[in-house]
């Protein structure tokens, strides 16, 4: 098996007891034998009558039997029965429980490497910090919560509070009361940021407060920080194209078919978006460069601890 994932149905060995039991050589000696493995989690295995090929993703106990669970590529999961009829590497194996050795050294070793939802190396158990001085700013509540989702917990470890914009058409008078300087950064992540917006002509005016050499703002082509998500999270090829003058968000829960009276549809529609999006990978590069770009600037070593 030269593949992680996939399907081995059509090939010679799809059943369980090959293609032609008669066929070649029938002596007991040629044939493999099968070798005990304990079934790990992350193991790839085929399971051999079905072709079904999936990595382990937990072994239980069900109607009186052991079983492994195995997840295809495409995150489907299906039970079989744990024992024999299965291949790794194109080798039979009969798949055993794991021993607490295995348990214990797999528990290490995700432990060693667990990875946060914006890809960083997870930090357990570390001591709860001061808030920094240093802040980033987003326009919106959608915003705050999608950069919570992906971000929050590197946020955390840093210090780093992230507060609400509602808007930037006072982004002048928030760098005032802000006042940005040595060991105070702001971050800011606008919307919509394209030549020609009213946003863009905010940006540049900000940009030559007196202030600025404490801020860094930045931001994504989109109308909406929705527009963010990959739309193929939902089911989309491409988000939809809403006619001027009408709610981008409204516009966009009416052509999914969702509830779009009031705002309280509109903020489950966000909820339901939200609600799909596990890790950096679901969201589009432009808001991944952004965001990050602005934790490096209000983490960067000597700023926000005064």
């Amino acid at each position: 098996m030269t593949h992680r994932y996939g399907s081995s149905a059509g090939s010679p060995s799809s059943g369980r007891y090959g293609h032609d039991v008669l066929a070649g050589d029938w002596r007991r000696g040629t044939r493999p034998t099968s070798q005990p493995l304990e079934a790990v989690t992350g193991l790839v295995v085929e399971e051999v009558e079905t072709g079904w090929v999936g990595a382990v993703v937990r072994v239980e106990k069900a109607g009186g039997m052991r079983v492994v669970h195995l997840e295809d590529r495409r995150g489907k999961v299906r039970a079989f029965p744990l024992g024999p009829g299965f291949h790794v590497d194109g080798a039979p194996v009969t798949l055993t429980p794991p021993t607490a050795t295995a348990k214990a050294a797999l528990a290490q070793a995700k432990a060693a490497t667990t990875r946060t939802a914006s890809g960083s190396v997870a930090v357990h158990d570390a001591p709860a910090k001061v808030a920094s001085a240093s802040r980033i700013f987003v326009e919106g509540r959608h915003d705050a919560e999608l950069v919570e989702k992906v971000w929050g917990h590197d946020l955390r470890v840093e210090g780093i509070v992230v507060e609400l914009l509602e808007g930037v058409d006072d982004l002048g008078t928030v760098i005032d009361d802000f006042r940005p300087g040595p060991g105070r950064r702001m971050g800011v992540l606008v919307d919509h940021l394209v030549p020609g917006t009213k946003e863009t002509r905010i940006v540049e005016a900000a940009r030559r407060h007196r202030l600025a050499s404490g801020v860094k703002i930045l931001g994504h082509p989109y109308v909406d920080v929705w527009q963010s998500v990959r739309p193929q999270r939902i089911g989309l090829e491409r988000w939809p194209v809403i006619p001027r003058g009408q709610s981008w968000k409204h516009g966009v829960a009416a052509h999914l078919g969702w509830p779009h009276e009031d705002q309280a549809d509109i903020a489950r529609a966000w909820k339901q978006i939200l609600g799909t999006v596990r890790s950096y990978a679901d969201l589009e590069p432009s808001l991944l460069a952004s965001v990050e770009e602005l934790i490096d600037f209000v983490t960067e070593p000597g700023q926000g601890r005064p």
